[in-house]
């Protein structure tokens, strides 16, 4: 069982899967700092000097700031946390995208598996044995 499990961790995927969580998880905190460091201080300044990580409705009480309600206990809801957090998903998701995108350009497309009747020059699957267009009995490759 020990021989089998060292045999699967060997495998070439299952490496490249644990190295791609690591730098998933780096660059998670790369955005999540991107996000509440750059883009919604700006995006607040422009809505009129919103901190969106201090929005938040009590659910008992009347607290000023988000730091004063949690110390207390109080039950709230953060949907100014919620927001960065959506705004933090859609920057991943874009980010990803582009990655997977400029990957895709790099595959070579592969070549369709046709082959060309020898008799009439039609271009017809590779495992066809007769052509569908003159009817003539193709050689085995």
């Amino acid at each position: 069982m020990i021989k089998e499990f060292k045999e699967f961790i060997a495998r070439g995927s299952m490496l490249d899967l644990a190295v791609a969580f690591v730098m998933g998880a780096a660059f998670g905190k790369i955005i999540t700092s991107l996000v509440n460091d750059v883009v919604m201080p700006v995006v607040g300044l422009l809505l009129g000097k919103v901190d969106f990580s201090n929005l938040f409705i009590s659910l008992s009480g009347n607290y000023k700031t988000l730091d004063e309600a949690v110390k207390a206990g109080a039950p709230v809801i953060k949907y100014g946390v919620f927001i960065n957090s959506i705004i933090d998903f859609v920057i991943v998701g874009f980010v990803m995208f582009l990655i997977v995108k400029q990957a895709n350009r790099f595959k070579k497309a592969e070549a369709p598996a046709v082959k060309t009747c020898e008799f009439c020059g039609t271009n017809i699957p590779a495992a066809a044995v007769r052509c569908p267009n003159c009817t003539s009995q193709l050689a085995q490759e």
